[in-house]
């Protein structure tokens, strides 16, 4: 029995939709109303670990905490009623990609996409306004790897020297 997509993602074939899905999700939370715990495990929900184990949790881990959160820094914003939200403003995927027409997918299904949000991150105290790239993996049919009807996020980069341009 295959599990159901995690909330908020959307099953769907169009690796575009999801990767700008996800890029959103990875963006977006807001201590009033979920602690640390639920926003990282609605997040973690999203990545479905390869057979051959190379996109480990610990990677969803670290490109996590890469975009400026983590169970500490979280507990804090709380105490100011933080939030961040997101909002895709461009996506370019696969071939739009210098780096990933120089090296493609090493398989078929397999799509990189690379989102830039425009991303608010507010307290009661300030609003700070600014642009964060991130990029998306996605693996779709029909790779042997992903499900017959729909793509999956295999990973994420938010970490500036391993974003695709």
């Amino acid at each position: 029995m295959e599990t159901p997509p995690a909330i908020g993602e959307p099953r769907t074939t169009d690796y575009r939709r999801l990767a700008s899905a996800a890029a959103t999700a990875i963006y977006t939370w807001d201590t009033r109303t979920a602690s640390y715990s639920e926003v990282y495990s609605r997040l973690r929900d999203w990545w479905d670990v390869l057979p051959d184990g190379s996109n480990p949790l610990t990677v969803f881990v670290q490109e996590f905490e890469a975009t400026g959160v983590n169970a500490g820094t979280y507990a804090t914003l709380a105490g100011e009623q933080a939030r961040r939200s997101a909002t895709v403003q461009s996506l370019v995927c696969d071939g739009e990609l210098a780096k990933v027409r120089d090296h493609p997918a090493p398989w078929v299904g397999l799509h990189v996409c690379t989102a830039t949000l425009s991303v608010v991150d507010q307290s009661h105290s300030d609003r700070n306004a600014y642009a964060a790239p991130v990029s998306v993996m996605v693996n779709c049919p029909p790779a042997a790897t992903a499900p017959i009807d729909h793509c999956v996020v295999v990973g994420f980069y938010e970490t500036p020297s391993r974003i695709v341009y």
